[in-house]
């Protein structure tokens, strides 16, 4: 059963049945990892309670997080062995004045004090999942990975035709980057396992409405199958590829 059945109603089902979205886009020939903010703001800096996390980390998802990160892991190391690109994005450290928060100084009551404690950059990306040196490492400012990046080159130039986007937040960040992708016309496929959010309800239904319209949410297994299928180094003459390999 899909993660999101449980909070449809039998005509929201009938709704999108007969108006027949949902259809599956399927993979392309040149694909891409994107993974959206998995760092120690998102994550916490150990795994526990989503209602303890956010102590000390406002933007925490909790356990969901660390219970993403082995699948990520089997992505990354999917794709690396197939010499596939890997993008990263994590949030941009802001001014000590606040002026380029723009937008979200007015949707959060909590400044970032409380992570200052544990001696981590909330940005800094995961140790679990680090990025080797032939991976590209995205600093933004807004949800999505496109809006004031450099991304859309980065793609345009390795030719790519497919996103396997994951990531934080399902709701926030991963979607925007989704729907801006599907807006540049890219295939994208959302890997579920190694997607996440802090609403149970918003990540369910924020992957039923892009699997809908603007993606496939596929699991890991078919999405390492697609991989494994790849030929292997056809971005070899475009990017430098370390020959090390998540575990």
């Amino acid at each position: 059963m899909k993660v999101w059945e449980k909070f449809l109603t039998e005509n929201d089902k009938a709704v999108f049945g007969d108006a027949g979205y949902g259809v599956n886009a399927g993979f392309g020939n040149r694909p891409a990892v994107l993974i959206v903010d998995v760092n120690y703001a998102f994550c916490g800096h150990k795994p526990e309670p989503i209602l303890e996390s956010v102590k000390t980390w406002r933007n925490s998802c909790g356990l969901v997080a660390w219970d993403a990160l082995p699948h990520i892991q089997t992505l990354l190391s999917s794709a690396r062995e197939k010499h596939i690109p890997v993008i990263y994005t994590t949030g941009k450290d802001r001014r000590p004045d606040g002026f380029d928060a723009g937008g979200w100084s007015r949707k959060n009551s909590r400044s970032a004090e409380q992570e200052v404690s544990v001696n981590l950059r909330g940005n800094e990306i995961m140790q679990e999942i680090a990025p080797i040196e032939s991976d590209i490492v995205i600093e933004k400012l807004k949800p999505s990975a496109f809006h004031g990046t450099p991304l859309l080159g980065y793609l345009v130039d390795l030719g790519i035709d497919t996103l396997l986007i994951c990531g934080t937040t399902t709701s926030g960040c991963v979607r925007a980057s989704v729907i801006d992708a599907f807006s540049q016309n890219f295939k994208v496929s959302i890997v579920e396992e190694c997607t996440f959010d802090r609403g149970e309800a918003s990540h369910a239904i924020n992957l039923f409405d892009m699997n809908a319209k603007y993606a496939d949410v596929v699991n890991i297994d078919e999405t390492v199958s697609y991989l494994e299928s790849l030929k292997t180094g056809m971005f070899d003459d475009k990017i430098a590829f370390s020959t090390m390999v998540t575990k």
